[in-house]
C-alpha cells in the first residue's frame, strides 16, 4: 500500500492552508494500493495468481502458521473506528472519520514502514466491534484503535485485548501517554527536575488524560492531580464512573478537592489534554520553572506565548510552535517494534521503552524549545522500533 500526499514539512504554516488545496489533497482519497510481484507477462501472471497461488494456499491450508510468511496480514495494521471521538469534531459517524483514518494508516506507512487500512464501523456497540473484528482476524496482524468516545474506548480496547492473539492499542490513550512521558522526561532533563519530586496536574479525565496519569505513576511520578468537568477527580466524588473511580484510588494523593484553581496552585506541571481554557493568572500561580503541556488541538489551553510568560518550558500539539507534542514519535514504531518482535500484545514495559526511545534520539540536543524529536525525524519510527521489541522480549509476550 502506499501513501499519498505524505505529511506536510513542519516549516510550513498549517494556519495558512486553504480550503482548496486541502480538498483537492484530498481527492479520491489518501491511499492507494500496489503490487508488489510482477505482473507483466503470463508467466508472472501465473506465478502471482492461478495457478501458481493455488499451491501457496495449499501450503497454508496445512500449516496455517505459514500465513505470517507468505501473506501481508502478519504485518497489517488495521485501523478501527467507530467516528464517535473525531478530533476536535466529536461523533461525526464512521464516513466522516473515514479522511482521519486514511491519515493515519498513511503515516503508519511512512513512519513506520507498516501497510495498514482504514476500517470504519457502522455501530457504536462494543460486542458488535468486537465480533467484527474477531471474524476478521485472519486478514490483519494488529488493531489501532482511532476515536472512539470515552469511556467505552476503555472497555473495548480491554474486550480487544482478551479475544484477539495480536497487538492491540487505542492510540488516543496510550500514544498521547508515551509521548507526553518521553516530552516530560526531556523537559525535566532541561531542567535537572525528577519526576518523582512533581506534582503533576492532568485536565481532562478521558482517553488520553487518564493513560497519561497511567504511564506516569508507571514511570514514578510522585503526585498526579487529575479533573474532569466537575473538578478535582478523587476517591468518594459522588458520579464518578469505574474507570474514574480506579484512577481516584491511585491519584490526588495531596488529597484537593474543588477545581483547577486549586489544583494548579503550586503544581510543577500541566498537561492539558481537554478542551477547557486556563487563564494566565492561573498557570502564574504554579511553581517556579514550571513545564506546561497545553495539548488540546487546533487551539490549546493556554496560548503558548502566555505560558510563556511564567513557565520555563511550554509544549503544544501544533506543529506552528516550539515542542510539538505529536503522537507520531509513538504510534508507528509501537507498532512495527510488536509485529517485529511478534509480540501477541503491547505491555505497560513497551509503551515505557517507546518513550525512552522518543528522547535518546533527541538527547544530544535537548533544550528548553527542544524537549522531544521533531514529529519528521526519519530516526525515531527505527529507534522506537527496536527497543519496544526488546521489551516485547523482556516482558514475554514475543
Amino acid at each position: 500500500m502506499t501513501a499519498v500526499n505524505e505529511a506536510r514539512t513542519e516549516n510550513s504554516d498549517p494556519t495558512q492552508l486553504t480550503d482548496e488545496e486541502i480538498f483537492n489533497a484530498h481527492l479520491g482519497g489518501k491511499l492507494e494500493v500496489g503490487a508488489t510481484a510482477s505482473l507483466a507477462d503470463p508467466k508472472a501472471l501465473s506465478i502471482a495468481y492461478t495457478p501458481g497461488v493455488a499451491r501457496v494456499s495449499k501450503a497454508i491450508a496445512e500449516d496455517a502458521s505459514l500465513a505470517a510468511k507468505y501473506t501481508w496480514a502478519h504485518r497489517l495494521v488495521v485501523v478501527v473506528s467507530d467516528g464517535t471521538a473525531v478530533l476536535g469534531l466529536g461523533d461525526i459517524g464512521p464516513s466522516a472519520s473515514l479522511p482521519v483514518m486514511e491519515g493515519k494508516s498513511a503515516l503508519f506507512k511512512t513512519f513506520g514502514g507498516l501497510d495498514s487500512i482504514p476500517l470504519v464501523l457502522n455501530t457504536t456497540d462494543v460486542d458488535e466491534i468486537v465480533e467484527t473484528l474477531v471474524r476478521l482476524r485472519p486478514s490483519f496482524g494488529a488493531v489501532n484503535l482511532e476515536d472512539v468516545s470515552a469511556p467505552r474506548c476503555f472497555e473495548l480496547e480491554q474486550k480487544l485485548i482478551e479475544a484477539l492473539d495480536c497487538p492491540v492499542m487505542h492510540d488516543d490513550q496510550h500514544g498521547t501517554a508515551v509521548v507526553s512521558l518521553a516530552a516530560l522526561n526531556g523537559a525535566n532533563t532541561v531542567l535537572g527536575k525528577s519526576i518523582g519530586d512533581q506534582r503533576v496536574v492532568i485536565s481532562g479525565a478521558g482517553a488520553a488524560g487518564i493513560a497519561i496519569a497511567k504511564i506516569l505513576i508507571a514511570a514514578g511520578a510522585g503526585d498526579i492531580t487529575l479533573l474532569d468537568s466537575r473538578g478535582i477527580v478523587r476517591t468518594g466524588r459522588a458520579g464518578l464512573n469505574p474507570v474514574k473511580e480506579e484512577i481516584a484510588a491511585v491519584t490526588n494523593s495531596s488529597n484537593l478537592d474543588g477545581g483547577i484553581d486549586v489544583a494548579l496552585r503550586g503544581a510543577d506541571v500541566f498537561i492539558g489534554v481537554s478542551s477547557s481554557k486556563v487563564s494566565e493568572d492561573l498557570i502564574a500561580s504554579m511553581a517556579s520553572d514550571s513545564i506546561v503541556f497545553a495539548l488540546s488541538n487546533p487551539d490549546p489551553e493556554v496560548h503558548p506565548e502566555v505560558a510563556a510568560r511564567h513557565a520555563a518550558i511550554v509544549a503544544t500539539g501544533r506543529s506552528d510552535f516550539p515542542n510539538q507534542i505529536n503522537n507520531v514519535l509513538a504510534f508507528p514504531g509501537i507498532f512495527r517494534g510488536a509485529l517485529d518482535s511478534g509480540a501477541r500484545r503491547i505491555t505497560e514495559g513497551m509503551k515505557l521503552a517507546a518513550a525512552d526511545a522518543i528522547l535518546a534520539v533527541a538527547k544530544d540536543d535537548l533544550g528548553p524549545d527542544r524537549i522531544v524529536p521533531s514529529a519528521l525525524d526519519p530516526r525515531v519510527g527505527p529507534e522506537v522500533a527496536a527497543a519496544v521489541a526488546v521489551a516485547a522480549k523482556a516482558d514475554g509476550v514475543a
